[in-house]
């Protein structure tokens, strides 16, 4: 884990996670399970929960990537600790937390957050992978990324918060075909279904994370992001967010307006906004207080 010099405190220890700081303003998580394909754990899942909290309260940082090491992006959760967990919930063992957060799978899955979370998906996104990718923000996949909802061919049902968020992203028919069908998809094909933002080629099998193509596309949509004031790109997600949680457009834009835009006409970045296009100048924005 590497630290960042503007960080006013130290990101929280992961137990299958790698935390580093690539650009101003930017986080970057690798989920560094490869030989499990990625799939997680309830300890990282917790741990993920507590590090996007984090994230979210850093006023240094302004946008996150998540992504994956080895071949898979993440392969939904460790059935191994699954299939343990039901033995011994059968012999009566009911102690011990939910094995994922209130924020969902790998604390993204449901997560409503602050700050934007951008995905930069390297292979396979099935399970729970694909649950995170159906809530995440903004999502760049390699040519090589797979996606699915393979649940039913396992006896259990995707309960994580993609089912509802698919029918809304891709709608009703496309989301039956691969939920009750448990299919793949290739990258290409998430494109045309508008569950993703762009797909890219892939990187060599040896490829360092920062040099995949795929990473490097997270990175300029990232850098595109932290260039712009920090409190417009928090309160445009939430307005964006609140559209397609509450399904009523007006309903939306008036809680938009009566929570955050006293915060946003009372904040410096506003009137920085305002004031550098007067001069002809760039402006300079400062961490945001929302």
């Amino acid at each position: 884990m590497s630290s960042h010099p503007s960080l006013k405190r130290r990101p929280p220890p992961q137990s299958h996670g790698i935390v580093t700081f690539p650009a101003p303003h930017v986080m970057l998580v690798v989920f560094n399970r490869p030989q499990a394909l990625n799939a997680m754990t309830s300890a990282a899942q917790y741990d993920l929960e507590t590090l996007f909290s984090w994230y979210d309260s850093e006023p240094s940082l302004r946008c996150a990537i998540v992504t994956g090491a080895g071949r898979a992006f993440c392969a939904g959760m460790d059935l191994k600790e699954w299939n343990q967990t039901n033995a011994r919930r059968a012999n009566g063992d009911h102690t011990g937390q939910p094995p994922m957060p209130r924020s969902g799978f790998g604390a993204l899955s449901r997560r409503h957050g602050k700050k934007p979370v951008i995905a930069a998906v390297n292979g396979l996104a099935f399970g729970g992978g694909m649950e995170m990718i159906a809530n995440l923000d903004l999502v760049v996949a390699a040519k090589a990324a797979r996606f699915a909802l393979p649940e039913a061919k396992r006896g259990v049902v995707a309960m994580a918060g993609s089912l509802p968020r698919l029918a809304r992203t891709i709608g009703r028919p496309r989301a039956m075909e691969l939920a009750l069908t448990g299919k793949t998809i290739t990258a290409t094909e998430a494109k045309e279904w508008g569950l993703i933002n762009a797909v890219t080629e892939d990187g060599p099998p040896d490829c360092e994370v920062l040099d995949r193509p795929v990473v490097k596309a997270a990175l300029e949509y990232a850098a595109s992001i932290v260039n712009n004031s920090p409190d417009s790109v928090i309160i445009s997600r939430a307005g964006i967010v609140a559209g397609w949680e509450d399904g009523s457009a007006e309903n939306a834009s008036r809680l938009l307006s009566e929570n955050w835009e006293p915060s946003l006409n009372e904040g410096k970045n506003l009137h920085e906004g305002v004031r550098a296009f007067a001069e002809k100048r760039a402006p300079q924005w400062v961490d945001s207080k929302l």
